[in-house]
């Protein structure tokens, strides 16, 4: 019987179609693929161990840090470092991005960003968590130290992204600007099988996520939107669904399956929004867009925002492309 294909092996064989990498992507996506392993044994052993809950300190979002948190961050920044590929890494759970000066990292040309432990606060409650990273080409010369603006490049130049998802099983997802693929983790071998090949989204769903206990905060264009999706009209197939986990991760990829729309409006709450462009969103846009969807601001492509700083906020409209369209037309309609 013949077997799936596993991550390094597919990583190897579409290695053509980034002749200028010199297998350094390759190389990059094998250390994200570790780390992920190292998290999601702590994420499964969890409850065993004296490692969930708060850390007792707030990260730079003015956020309570759980313990899951900093030994995440902790993992794949020590593996990234590791390699030679990387000048740089910028981090949610970090205020300032980190440079990678020793001798190996001479001549990197890539840097990182990444939301080490996505939705950590679901994790005493067991449910599905995930890690989501973005990878740049350094715009500074190689063989000086990475710079801030090596980091602050609007999310088209992003030259790969993806997230893992550790729940019932724990799966790897990306793109490297020729299609979303995704592989699923074999604990009994310790590799990640080929499962999701060249995954695209329904240009319509049935599924609206949004907390809509923010309802009262959020812009009316928004609500008249959510107010739509809730309305009996056979013909379009409404009422649609609502569900939200509260995972970005676990959220985006159950619409990636099966169709929908994720949706973070910025609010009296959230002025700008509360997902971060660099961390989040600009991921989450590139892989959506390379499976066939749309994501915005609720005006604008979300990957042609030129970035400012490293934790800047944004709101997010992300999914179907139909759908995206569906809720920009009440932004447009119903100004703030």
């Amino acid at each position: 019987m013949e077997r799936h294909i596993t991550l390094g092996e597919f990583i190897i064989q579409n290695q053509k179609d980034f002749p200028y990498a010199k297998g350094e992507l390759s190389a990059l996506l094998s250390s994200i693929r570790l780390a992920g392993k190292m998290v999601n044994q702590e994420i499964n052993k969890a409850g065993l161990a004296n490692i969930i809950g708060a850390a007792g300190v707030e990260n730079v979002q003015g956020e309570a840090q759980q313990k899951l948190d900093v030994l995440a961050n902790d993992m794949f920044i020590s593996t990234l470092r590791k390699r030679g590929e990387i000048c740089g890494l910028a981090s949610e759970e970090m205020e300032e991005h980190i440079v990678f000066n020793e001798d190996i990292h001479s001549n990197a040309r890539y840097v990182v960003l990444i939301d080490p432990l996505d939705g950590s606060s679901n994790i005493d409650v067991n449910v599905s968590v995930g890690t989501i990273f973005s990878i740049f080409r350094r715009v500074s010369e190689p063989g000086t130290p990475v710079t801030l603006e090596d980091f602050l490049q609007p999310g088209h130049k992003q030259v790969a992204a993806g997230y893992l998802v550790y729940g019932t099983s724990t799966m790897l997802v990306y793109t490297t600007g020729n299609g979303v693929h995704g592989f699923t983790y074999d604990p009994g071998i310790g590799s990640f099988f080929l499962s999701h090949p060249n995954m695209r989204v329904k240009e319509n769903g049935k599924i609206y996520s949004i907390n809509e206990g923010n309802y009262v905060h959020m812009p009316e264009g928004v609500k008249k939107y959510i107010k739509w999706c809730q309305e009996l009209d056979p013909a379009t197939g409404r009422p649609l669904t609502s569900r939200y986990i509260g995972s970005l991760v676990a959220d985006f990829h159950r619409n990636l399956l099966k169709g929908g729309i994720y949706i973070y409006p910025k609010g009296t709450k959230a002025p700008k929004g509360k997902l971060r462009l660099l961390y989040e969103c600009n991921p989450m846009a590139f892989l959506i867009e390379q499976a066939g969807g749309k994501a915005s601001d609720g005006h604008t492509r979300i990957m042609d925002i030129l970035p400012t700083e490293l934790h800047e906020r944004v709101p997010f409209f992300c999914g179907s492309s139909e759908m995206v369209d569906k809720a920009e037309e009440f932004l447009r309609e119903y100004k703030d």
